[in-house]
């Protein structure tokens, strides 16, 4: 086994059917071109702007300029760290990125950006998820901090105008970078994606969650206001962006939890940063954030936020018993909560791990004093004035519930799970364990790993006219050896020229006809 598929196997399968393969050799000539010319155009950016790890934290990690990043490399020097990393294909669902991060693995956009779209790109790729995030995950302290950045994420609440925003946001990511797309579908893409947008109600705890990130792990600066160093990925993956963050039009302000309620605009170079004092002031931030989750506080909190969402989530109660589900409604609907009702299919679990098949009812939560039995008739009277009665049957599952909140009657089904339990303490995002709710309804609710991006990739390599693909191939091949007469680069040079949209082909010879190159090519000649 490789380190990179060792990396994939370890992880739980509802995790692993979103990796890819790496395919190092379907990598062209190109490609390491573009990777080459934007790797060197970054090192000239963020010299003196970059926080010192950096530098250092590229080598650490298996990264260098000349080309593409092997995923095994970067696993070899990843594991002294304590991470891994593993090959994705562009979007992948923010709960399976976040959930990957939690458990110290770097997911990778497997893809590198085209030469048009050199100092920014708007689909993940190979430059800014491993040059980006990894250099600096050498730094204990801040490889703890995207950790945990990572569990916060994985534990806030998504809602559902959140899955829209994401599929759209994905989509027009795929078609921007798909040579193939006429115009008129990417005017569908952006006014689906505007039509998601509006469609947002409220600012879910997800959607703080993934500020919070934007603004450290992807575009956080670090120090004095008046001299910052950057750290996030975002600004260290874009030439542009490395030289305008730190620019007069610029505003820097110090970091706060308050980042998390400031939106933001993938479509721009961002008018406002945060500047942490230091990595640790981010672990101050996190925890402030984190105290205002409903997976902290749980209670009457959690339950709003959740059946709001309308997504699945899960309920934890005292005693280690997690119920997932769909939050539907609770009795009464303000105040202290004296039951809630999640709506089926239903899942039972402890401590994370799934108790048995899903149930296809509801599941009745009630909350006071009170124990239920495994089988037989009950009637439970609780310090909440709820009253219920019906027959247990085993494993939670009840027959002829019924129930009254203070005298008036409750409209139960009458059959369902019930469970008992003195408090909430915690309402959490996603199924308590993912992997069994994947097992039985993953493939209902998300895509298959990549398809659209797979696609735009097989379009952009099919637009490489053949000979242009040849030249590529052969300044590769002179680069390799340390430089070519300048006869021949000369001519190859002149032959670039019928090609006038790919200036990157004319760079790359252009640098071998420089002085130092000549010298070589000299020498070799």
């Amino acid at each position: 086994m490789t380190p990179t598929e060792r990396a994939v196997a370890a992880l739980p399968p509802h995790l692993r059917r979103y990796a890819v393969a790496q395919d190092y050799e379907a990598y062209t000539p190109r490609d390491h071109a573009v990777w080459r010319h934007a790797l060197r155009r970054l090192a000239g950016r963020l010299e003196g702007r970059a926080h010192p790890l950096y530098v250092t934290g590229l080598a650490a990690t298996g990264i260098g300029l000349e080309a593409i990043p092997s995923f095994d490399e970067m696993n070899r020097r990843l594991a002294d760290i304590g991470w891994s990393a593993v090959g994705v294909r562009g979007f992948i669902p923010p709960a399976v990125f976040t959930e990957l991060q939690s458990r110290r693995v770097l997911a990778i956009a497997a893809d590198v950006r085209t030469h048009e779209h050199l100092d920014y790109t708007p689909a993940p790729d190979i430059v800014h998820e491993s040059a980006g995030h990894a250099p600096l995950l050498a730094d204990p302290t801040y490889a703890e901090y995207l950790r945990r950045c990572g569990e916060a994420g994985f534990r806030a609440i998504a809602s559902v105008e959140d899955q829209a925003v994401f599929e759209a946001i994905r989509h027009l990511s795929v078609v921007k970078e798909d040579p193939a797309a006429t115009p008129a579908e990417v005017a569908f893409a952006e006014e689906r994606l505007e039509a998601a947008a509006a469609s947002v109600r409220e600012a879910s705890e997800a959607t703080r969650a993934s500020r919070l990130y934007w603004w450290t792990a992807e575009y956080g600066l670090v120090g004095p206001l008046d001299a910052p160093l950057i750290y996030g990925a975002g600004l260290l993956s874009s030439a542009g962006e490395a030289v305008h963050c730190l620019g007069p039009e610029v505003e820097r302000v110090p970091l706060t939890a308050a980042c998390a309620d400031e939106a933001y605009d993938i479509t721009r170079m961002q008018p406002r940063l945060f500047v942490a004092r230091d990595f640790a002031q981010l672990f101050e931030v996190l925890d402030e954030l984190g105290s205002t989750l409903s997976w902290k506080r749980g209670g009457a909190q959690g339950l709003d936020v959740a059946i709001r969402a309308r997504t699945v989530n899960h309920v934890a109660l005292e005693g280690g018993v997690e119920v997932t589900g769909r939050v539907a409604e609770r009795v009464p609907a303000a105040g202290p909560p004296a039951l809630a009702r999640i709506a089926g299919p239903v899942l039972l679990s402890r401590g994370g791990v799934a108790s048995g098949r899903p149930f296809l009812g509801d599941a009745v939560v009630a909350l006071g004093g009170g124990a239920l039995p495994e089988r037989g008739p009950f009637d439970l009277a609780l310090a909440s004035g709820l009253r219920l009665s019906g027959v247990a049957i085993g494993g939670g599952e009840v027959l002829r519930l019924r129930g009254t909140l203070r005298g008036a009657p409750l409209d139960l089904p009458p059959w369902a799970i019930l469970a008992v339990t003195p408090s909430l303490p915690s309402v959490a995002g996603g199924p308590a364990d993912p992997g069994a709710w994947d097992r039985w309804f993953g493939e209902l609710s998300t895509f298959a790993a990549g398809d659209g991006e797979a696609r735009a990739r097989a379009h952009k390599a099919a637009s490489l006219p053949p000979r242009l693909a040849a030249l590529y191939s052969e300044v590769r091949a002179l680069r390799e050896r340390g430089g070519a007469p300048p006869a021949r680069l000369l001519a190859i040079r002149a032959e670039a020229e019928g090609f006038p949209d790919d200036w990157l082909l004319r760079t790359e010879v252009d640098e071998l006809l420089s002085g130092e190159n000549m010298a070589s090519a000299g020498a070799a000649g």
